[in-house]
């Protein structure tokens, strides 16, 4: 009951079926097809800018200058608040130090 059965496999017999022979075609020529013409390419659409568009585009890299520089301005600003914040706490670390070692 717990013995694994192997299955057998049959002994190959050998090759089955004999070979395809392969028959030559002739063939006749034809007339050519004709040749497909070339299809034009499309032209390349030239990019009008009008006043409107200009005022857009000007707005809009002013937006991106704007919002980049305040992620900046802000990323600058977080980092001088923390060094402050270390450096008021490792001064009032020093001198909580000096003064434990005065009272001994």
């Amino acid at each position: 009951m717990f013995q694994p059965k192997i299955p057998t496999m049959p002994q190959p017999s050998g090759l089955v079926t004999p070979p395809a022979v392969v028959q030559s075609t002739t063939i006749t020529p034809g007339t050519p097809a004709p040749a497909p013409a070339a299809a034009p390419e499309p032209s390349r659409p030239v990019v009008q800018l009008t006043p409107g568009t200009a005022v857009a585009l000007v707005g809009a890299g002013t937006a991106v200058v704007l919002v980049v520089g305040t992620v900046l301005v802000s990323l600058l600003l977080a980092v001088a608040v923390t060094s402050a914040s270390v450096a008021v706490c490792a001064v009032v670390l020093r001198s909580l130090i000096a003064s434990d070692a005065k009272r001994r």
